[in-house]
């Protein structure tokens, strides 16, 4: 199929048209000195009040004050983020579209699902990372385990229900490869909305989820569930004291959500140069970056290229978990 060919396939995927032909070319400009002559659109693949939605309008925001123009956010939603992310790698590359990207649309569904309509690699240029954060492995305090270790000697005894906000969502990965490097069998229950798991794992209809720990904070500091580890490769500020996986005695138990900005695929080096710059003058910001933590976040940054890599690295790593699990989108 044609370049051409498959951005039309793209669009048609979305639903929409952001037809390049009804809009004026941003000005090329040389540099990171690139400076649209309208609004910019930010397509960001989730629902409004999620956190997807309210970091992209946080950085959306900041992009705006950089760039002199409006960032028209755009919430084009379904199948996982990849109806959004379809609809910017089939928009013109001219900066005026651009993707507040999540790791499920850009790393997990290319893999999970049988037939996606863009490459995410081949088909967008890397802006820059924004934020990540890793899952909490909690457990409901009268399950017992007070350590990893102590949950996995219960889960070689007796089945363990383990939890997550919806399948393949970051808590499913992290659960099956938690079971792939121990050779436990636990048994996943998927929830449409996370909240909800952890609603009945308090309740103790489950014995253990898999989530975001500001989702699990309230809780735990409450007593109502109880953390032992965390997927990320370093602890977490927002609870220092809680050990990673790896300090916990199982390595190589590293899942993390993450989030950041792309362009369509062929959009000019200093249109790309620009915004990056921005990007990183926004998680360099202290009431952006406090903005980032009150989230639970972890700021990234960095360069295009290393956005790059790190998603082709992200993309080899849930490979393979989902083809060793066996998980199936369902």
């Amino acid at each position: 199929m044609s370049h051409a060919s498959r951005r039309h396939a793209l669009t048609a995927f979305a639903g929409v048209i952001l037809a390049a032909s009804g809009a004026a070319r941003a000005q090329p400009g040389g540099g990171t000195t690139w400076r649209p002559d309208r609004a910019v659109r930010m397509i960001i693949p989730f629902a409004a009040g999620t956190t997807t939605d309210t970091l992209g309008r946080l950085m959306g925001a900041a992009l705006s004050r950089g760039l002199g123009q409006p960032v028209v956010i755009d919430n084009r939603t379904g199948a996982g983020g990849t109806v959004g992310a379809a609809a910017v790698a089939g928009a013109a590359p001219d900066g005026l579209t651009i993707l507040f990207g999540t790791s499920g649309a850009m790393a997990t569904n290319p893999v999970l699902m049988a037939a996606i309509p863009y490459d995410p690699i081949r088909d967008f240029a890397p802006i820059g990372a924004v934020a990540r954060t890793a899952i909490v492995l909690g457990i409901r305090p009268a399950l017992g385990p007070a350590t990893v270790q102590e949950f996995l000697a219960l889960a070689r005894r007796r089945p363990l229900s383990l939890a997550s906000a919806g399948t393949g969502t970051t808590g499913h990965i992290a659960q099956a490869l938690l079971d792939l490097r121990t050779g436990i069998t636990t048994t996943h229950v998927p929830y449409r909305e996370g909240n909800r798991a952890v609603t009945d794992l308090i309740a103790g209809v489950v014995d253990a989820m898999l989530y975001h720990p500001l989702g699990f904070l309230p809780h735990i500091r409450s007593g109502a569930s109880r953390p032992l580890a965390l997927t990320g490769e370093s602890r977490s500020f927002v609870l220092p004291d809680l050990p990673t996986m790896a300090e916990a005695g199982v390595p190589g138990v590293i899942v993390e959500g993450w989030w950041a900005v792309y362009a369509p695929a062929g959009t000019p080096a200093p249109v790309v140069a620009r915004l990056n710059a921005l990007v990183n003058a926004a998680l360099a910001d202290a009431e952006f970056a406090a903005a980032l933590r009150a989230q639970g976040l972890e700021t990234m940054g960095g360069t295009p290229e290393g956005l790059r890599a790190h998603n082709a690295a992200e993309i080899e790593r849930q490979r393979e978990v989902i083809r060793a699990a066996g998980i199936t989108a369902g």
